[in-house]
C-alpha cells in the first residue's frame, strides 16, 4: 500500500467518523466520539481489505481514493479547473446542513490494474491480460459484501456497541452501492446489472432490517 493510499484512508476513516457522529461531536461526547472514529476505522478497513484479497485472486492490484469530482455539468466545457474532493466536501455538507440527520458515505473510490504476473499466468479461452468490467465489478462487490459481514456477525453479539458499528457498516454499504460518478456503485452497475441487482437487494434487507427492528 502506497503512503498516498493510506493518506487517503486515513481522510476516509475522519471524514466516516464525523458524518456518523456528528451528534456526539457537537454534544461534546467525545468518548462516544471517538469510539466512532474506531468503528469507521473497521468498516473502511473490512471494505478495503475484502477488496484487495479478491483483487490479488484475480492478480491485479486495488488503489482507493477520495471520491474526486471534475465536470460539473453535461457540456464539453462544464469542468472545474481542478478536481474536488466531493467524497469529504458532499457527506460533510450533508451532515451540516441535516445536522446529522442523513449520513451520506459516499467517500472512496477505488481503481484496479492488472499486476505483471496477469500476463504471464493467465492464458486460455477465458484469459484476460487486462481488468475487465466484470472483474472491476467482482473487486467492489467483495467490498459490499465486506460490510454485510460485519452487520452479520455483531447481530450475534449482544451490546449497543455492536449494533451501532453493525449500523454502520450496512449504511457504507448502502450509500457505497449508489451508481453514481466512480463510486463503488457505478463500477459494480456497469460490470453485472444482475450482480448489483442481487447486491442491492441484499444491502436494502439489511438497511430496512437496522432501521426499523433494531
Amino acid at each position: 500500500m502506497k503512503d498516498k493510499e493510506i493518506v487517503q484512508i486515513i481522510i476516509a476513516i475522519a471524514t466516516l467518523g464525523i458524518v456518523y457522529g456528528f451528534k456526539d461531536l457537537i454534544n461534546s461526547n467525545f468518548q462516544a466520539f471517538s469510539i466512532i472514529i474506531g468503528f469507521s476505522a473497521i468498516v473502511i478497513g473490512i471494505n478495503i481489505l475484502s477488496k484487495k484479497i479478491v483483487a490479488s485472486r484475480l492478480d491485479a492490484d486495488v488503489e482507493h481514493e477520495i471520491w474526486q469530482v471534475k465536470r460539473w455539468g453535461f457540456h464539453p466545457g462544464d469542468n472545474f479547473k481542478k478536481s474536488i474532493s466531493a467524497g469529504v466536501l458532499i457527506p460533510l455538507f450533508i451532515t451540516i446542513v441535516t445536522l446529522g440527520s442523513i449520513n451520506f458515505m459516499g467517500i472512496l473510490t477505488y481503481e484496479t490494474r492488472a499486476l505483471k504476473r496477469r500476463a504471464a499466468k493467465r492464458f486460455g479461452p477465458y484469459s484476460f491480460t487486462e481488468m475487465t468490467d466484470m472483474h472491476n465489478s467482482l473487486v467492489g462487490s467483495a467490498g459490499i459484501i465486506g460490510c454485510l459481514l460485519i452487520t452479520f456477525i455483531t447481530y450475534w453479539i449482544p451490546g449497543s456497541l455492536w449494533s451501532t458499528i453493525g449500523k454502520m457498516a450496512t449504511f457504507y454499504a448502502f450509500y457505497n452501492l449508489i451508481p453514481l460518478s466512480k463510486l463503488d456503485g457505478s463500477q459494480i452497475f456497469f460490470g453485472s446489472r444482475v450482480l448489483w441487482s442481487v447486491l442491492a437487494v441484499i444491502t436494502l434487507i439489511f438497511l430496512l432490517y437496522t432501521m426499523f427492528l433494531v
